[in-house]
């Protein structure tokens, strides 16, 4: 690797990679325990879901349509996250939670990381009834038919958490090649699933902007801190 690419990588991934081996050198899997009970949970789903008599029950707590009246949406939401898209590969979500939760949960500790993906997962499932109101003809409506749509999964919230980290982590050709991805994903194949990554994109860009906005509220106006040491006054002899 040449001494230009080695210089790019540490300063996209170096802060990122030393936090997250760090914890995982000193705790190990103990880092990262809400990403395990996720893991498992959303295998004990998949499991279910596949038994005859199992379809049903995973349905009624974790499955949501935007036919469902909303207050039954809000309720299955939460658990919808960790129930696996039965036309998909289940080891893709089941990596998807391992990667991007994990570091998640190191970077942001375990109750942010869970905020963050609800607030991703909602503001899809709310945006899926917002686009059927629009209709088809706008670029943000959907068809009628996607109502129907069942809407499970961990990729909303994955693409909102890897947003935030590699914002938080100044990994910003990382996040940048991210939201690129989303919008190639919208156009090469316009469906509800694409465009509810947008909206768990645009959902975590306003909880930056709007965590920024209070933060230099809080210091009177006063720029961020670029890092913990330059903030300090001089030391004086």
């Amino acid at each position: 690797m040449s001494p230009s690419l080695r210089g790019f990588a540490r300063r996209e991934w170096g802060p990122l990679f030393g936090t997250v081996r760090a914890a995982l050198v000193a705790r190990g899997w103990r880092a990262v325990p809400m990403t395990l009970a996720a893991v498992c949970l959303t295998s004990l789903f998949q499991l279910v879901q596949n038994q005859d008599w199992g379809y049903q029950p995973v349905q009624d707590i974790g499955s949501v349509r935007a036919e469902d009246p909303l207050w039954l949406a809000l309720l299955r939401t939460p658990l919808s996250l960790f129930v696996p898209a039965l036309d998909l590969p289940v080891w893709g979500a089941l990596a998807q939670i391992l990667l991007v939760f994990g570091i998640a949960e190191i970077c942001l500790g375990r109750w942010r990381t869970l905020a963050l993906a609800y607030a991703a997962t909602l503001a899809g499932t709310l945006y899926a009834r917002v686009g059927i109101a629009l209709g088809p003809d706008g670029p943000l409506g959907l068809p009628a038919s996607d109502r129907l749509v069942v809407d499970t999964g961990p990729s909303a919230a994955v693409v909102g958490l890897a947003v935030y980290v590699c914002r938080r982590y100044r990994a910003w050709w990382t996040g940048g090649l991210v939201i690129v991805a989303m919008v190639v994903e919208v156009m090469v194949k316009n469906n509800l699933a694409g465009k509810e990554h947008l909206a768990a994109i645009a959902a975590v860009l306003v909880i930056v902007a709007v965590r920024e906005w209070w933060g230099r509220r809080q210091r009177g106006g006063v720029g961020p801190r670029p890092e913990a040491r330059s903030w300090k006054p001089p030391i004086r002899s």
